[in-house]
């Protein structure tokens, strides 16, 4: 297993020294490789990791896990988020691990680190497609959470004075910013954006349960669940399931992240990575924790599936945070797309022979920006599609794929605590997949019945 090579990178070397590997790699392929987004740099900082992670995290799922909880109820949502917290930080110290475990080799990608756990063509048919449409997905989410926060701030600044703006227009003029922003070339150059969407992250969140305190508990608030019927809170249920999977969904990005840090064999890189990780993770906490439990306290079952849209007072503090929103998904939308714009000159320039440069990034990168704001212009169901695609990729390529790449490669000794561990999360990953898919494809069904395309 130490000897098999990944399909991209340098081969392991023979030993455990310090002496630098051979670098394998033609003068071709090196050049690429100093184009392609994930591997153009290394010069990344242990905080870069830390706001990449957080601007990854922190994002379009911490506003609706007021209305996860509701769906959820008070001891199986509080169960649920702690659980996942636990789960998705182990989870993520395996991939941070793995990224070097072969000495001389790092897994740049996601995917390289399948191929090497389950060969070349199985690997990447296991991740890539898993990892596509979580990055797809959530850029699609962030589109749409761009243009409703866009919307918000309009109609709480204009108060009814000004002309009722559609809510396809917005989500154009948010993917009027990306187009510009997607032409930056790799992780080190949207470090600023990151930087600021990480504190925008905080503030708003800080300001999604402080407003709620503010306001106070409501004095009709209900903490039944949402639904009347028995199917209805069944079927509830499972969608804030998957709701709660899509919060936690930095793994996806981790090792593209990781890659962009430095490494010596003194300094490896999971050092710094792991540092920047648990200034993340410490921010997770005191984000998603008071924003999910106070949200709901202060509303019940009436909460929307964004906790800025039902908040409406102090009007000008929830039009500042609604415009932190969207500052914030403007940094998400590019970690999450950073990765695709990889995978895609990868096979425009390795596959299909294209001449790397600007003018190849230029058509590449602005069809997929206006392939995701037109389907989120088309299907802007944010609470549905948060729990659909939470079941379908989230959970696995969080919850439990990384267990099961580490139980592939380091074979623990049965019913040992780590071999108990990764079972644990799999076992609960793969229920949160199929019980999250079958709520949110429900939600998605029952909100289309009475929607109005383009409205």
């Amino acid at each position: 297993m130490g000897t098999r090579v990944a399909a991209m990178g340098t081969r392991p070397a023979e030993n455990h020294t310090s002496v630098p590997p051979k670098d394998w790699r033609t003068v071709e392929e090196r050049k690429i490789d100093e184009w392609l987004p994930v591997t153009a740099s290394r010069n990344g900082k242990w905080w870069y990791s830390a706001f990449h992670n957080v601007t990854a995290m922190v994002g379009a799922g911490v506003l609706t896990l007021p209305y996860a909880m509701s769906e959820l109820g008070w001891g199986p949502g509080v169960a649920v988020m702690t659980l996942s917290w636990i789960m998705t930080l182990y989870t993520l110290w395996q991939m941070v691990e793995m990224h070097e475990m072969v000495p001389g080799k790092r897994f740049d990608r996601y995917h390289e680190l399948g191929q090497y756990a389950f060969g070349e063509t199985l690997g990447l048919w296991i991740v890539v497609p898993q990892q596509l449409v979580v990055e797809i997905s959530l850029d699609i989410v962030y589109m749409i959470t761009g243009g409703k926060s866009l919307k918000k701030f309009h109609d709480l600044v204009c108060e009814d004075r000004c002309k009722d703006i559609k809510l396809s227009y917005f989500i154009m003029i948010f993917a009027s910013a990306q187009f510009v922003i997607s032409q930056l070339p790799n992780f080190d150059s949207i470090a600023t954006i990151s930087l600021a969407a990480a504190l925008m992250s905080i503030c708003y969140s800080t300001i999604a349960w402080g407003a709620s305190v503010h306001k106070g508990k409501a004095d009709d608030v209900d903490y039944s669940l949402r639904a009347s019927t028995t199917p209805g809170m069944v079927f509830d249920f499972l969608g804030g399931l998957g709701q709660m999977a899509f919060s936690f969904s930095g793994h996806n990005v981790v090792l593209e992240i990781q890659a962009s840090i430095p490494s010596t064999a003194e300094t490896p890189s999971k050092k710094p990575m792991w540092k920047g990780v648990i200034v993340a993770y410490t921010t997770v906490l005191l984000c998603y924790f008071p924003v999910a439990f106070v949200g709901y306290w202060a509303f019940g079952n009436s909460v929307d599936d964004n906790i800025l849209i039902t908040l409406n007072t102090p009007k000008w503090l929830i039009a500042a945070a609604n415009m932190m929103v969207v500052v914030h998904v403007i940094g998400s939308y590019q970690v999450y797309a950073m990765p695709v714009f990889d995978m895609m000159e990868m096979v425009l320039v390795r596959k299909m022979r294209f001449s790397p440069g600007w003018k190849l990034r230029l058509v590449s990168r602005s069809l997929f920006v206006a392939f995701t704001m037109f389907i989120g212009i088309t299907f802007p169901f944010f609470g549905g599609l948060i729990g659909f695609f939470g079941g379908l990729a989230f959970a696995p390529t969080t919850y439990f794929l990384p267990c099961i790449i580490w139980l592939t490669v380091y074979k623990p000794r049965v019913f040992s605590l780590s071999w108990c561990a990764n079972w644990f999360c799999i076992v609960g990953g793969v229920l949160l997949m199929v019980l999250g898919l079958i709520g949110g494809l429900r939600q998605i069904i029952m909100e289309a019945k009475a929607y109005k395309f383009y409205s």
